[in-house]
């Protein structure tokens, strides 16, 4: 069936031998996954040919599949099993998956800044905050310019921006924790603070921000707190948020600082001596 055909409740439902009422619901279900398009007083129409309609199902197994490679390979190299170089043939033995699963992922993180293909073969892990020592300097570095970066004159930060932010928050509280909800938790969390910075204006304050994400990624990918820090983060974040939707900036860079002051009392385990 080609893109455009015209999707009728009456002729669906001779066709599989129903009532409308499930192909109404049915309609309604691929029109908000993307896959018909509703036209009022028309009806439905395909947006794309119908064998381009991927099963959903087995889309999201393979997202699954996909992050649970990547969990695993955040563990690995946090834990010091996996060195700074590695060639594709030793992860793929190592991790039992196929080569195109393998490379997605590590596309990915070199998307993220967490990996480079190196010349000629294999792939190199980046640095990272991997001691102590980097993880309390670069919190004592973000005390300092995350609050001041909500003081700048230029500030400004879009309302429906905070809703949409708020509406995230929520829909993390409300789903039950899973290992490889840390990704997303993660990536949220680093929007949310490259986001309010890149509201100051000021372009080396948002590098550097981005850059800090860029170093912590795999340490909080292995996320090893549980529901309850999550649930304290996401709290304190809209706590923030509500003061910047009210323009009490000054409260709002005071949170902000407070709220990474909780953070970098989180201790990471690092490979080697402490």
């Amino acid at each position: 069936m080609p893109a455009g055909s015209h999707l009728t409740e009456l002729e669906l439902a001779a066709d599989f031998k129903v009532s409308r009422t499930p192909v109404r619901a049915a309609l309604k279900l691929l029109a908000e996954r993307g896959h018909v398009e509703a036209r009022p007083n028309r009806g439905y129409f395909l947006r794309r040919p119908v064998e381009d309609i991927e099963d959903d199902d087995s889309h999201a197994a393979r997202d699954q599949q996909a992050d649970e490679l990547y969990l695993q390979i955040a563990r690995d190299r946090t834990a010091g099993s996996l060195p700074e170089y590695v060639s594709e043939a030793d992860m793929l033995r190592r991790y039992g998956v196929g080569r195109p699963a393998l490379v997605h992922v590590l596309s990915q993180m070199a998307q993220l800044g967490v990996v480079e293909r190196n010349p000629g073969h294999g792939w190199s892990f980046l640095p990272s905050i991997d001691s102590p020592e980097a993880h309390e300097e670069a919190y004592r570095f973000r005390m300092v310019l995350e609050p001041a970066a909500i003081l700048e004159p230029k500030f400004a930060l879009d309302q429906s921006w905070i809703k949409r932010m708020r509406d995230r928050h929520q829909q993390v509280l409300d789903r039950p924790w899973l290992d490889r909800s840390a990704i997303e938790f993660f990536e949220m969390n680093a929007e949310f603070h490259e986001r309010i910075v890149a509201a100051s204006g000021n372009r080396f304050f948002l590098l550097a921000v981005q850059q800090q994400n860029k170093l912590r990624r795999f340490h909080n990918y292995n996320w090893t707190y549980g529901k309850e820090r999550v649930v304290g983060s996401v709290q304190e974040h809209l706590e923030i948020l509500e003061k910047l939707a009210d323009t009490d900036r000054e409260w709002a860079a005071h949170l902000m600082r407070r709220h990474l002051e909780k953070a970098a009392g989180l201790k990471p385990r690092f490979n080697g001596p402490e």
